[in-house]
Formats: C-alpha cells, structure tokens, sequence
C-alpha cells in the first residue's frame, strides 16, 4: 500500500533558512546543515528498505500560484497566503506493508535537528493514497 507523508512549513521558516529573516539572526547554511544531513540519512533510509517510491521539497511559499474558480472565473492569486500560516513544504511517498508502518517512518522526522528548535512544532501528515484503478477500467 502506497501513503504520503505531507510536511509543511511558513514563509518565515523559509526566510530563516536562507538567511532573509527579519525576526531572528541571520544563520548561515552551516547552522542547517544538521538537518540536511538528517532529512538525507531519512531519504536514504527508505531508499535502502526499499520503501521509497518518491519524494520531493517544495520552493518557498512566495512561488506559489493558487487557481481558484470565482463566479466560474479562474483567479489566480501569487502566495504566500494570509490566511494561513502553515503550507506544503515538502513530501515522501512511500510504499510499506502498513498504516502504522507509514506513522512509525512519518513519527522519525520528529527527531530533526533545527537551529535553536525552531521546528520543534514541526508536524507532518500520512495519508493513504487511493488506488481507484482496480475498481475502474482505465
């Protein structure tokens, strides 16, 4: 069974991290390195267990573009966006025998390393991913 671990992050954590940040010193990519160094041992991880199917990091939230239907319009809006903070930061999916095998991978980024824990409240999501081909003639 296939599942997606959803991780998010702000415009501020962002900015921390490439050093544009208004509200905390500015650190420098050696102050990241322990968690890149984390996230790549993660990846490798799944790529030796074989469970990795794929997995990608977003750009920043300020890339962003939202296409939202008004008045049957399409509208489209640059982010990042006010009303919420957290946005997809990134993702893995993974292909494992379980629902909690998928937890137990997705339960291991909470030991990630941050400057000063400023991820500490950090969170990430496993979802199920539907396999709608075996009941549809594609």
């Amino acid at each position: 069974m296939k599942y997606i671990i959803l991780t998010y992050g702000s415009q501020k954590q962002y900015d921390m991290m490439s050093g544009k940040s208004s509200e905390h010193p500015a650190l420098g990519p050696e102050a990241f390195a322990p968690l890149h160094s984390f996230m790549q041992a993660f990846t490798e991880e799944l790529v030796k267990s074989g469970e990795l199917v794929d997995n990608q990091p977003l750009d920043a939230p300020v890339h962003t573009r939202r296409v939202q239907l008004r008045n049957g319009v399409p509208v489209v809006t640059d982010g990042p966006y006010a009303e919420t903070q957290e946005v997809l930061a990134g993702y893995w999916i993974v292909d494992c025998k379980s629902f909690d095998r998928a937890t137990e991978i997705a339960a291991r980024l909470s030991k990630c390393p941050s400057p000063g824990n400023v991820f500490a409240d950090s969170f990430a999501d496993v979802r199920p991913i539907a396999d709608f081909s075996a009941n549809h003639d594609l």
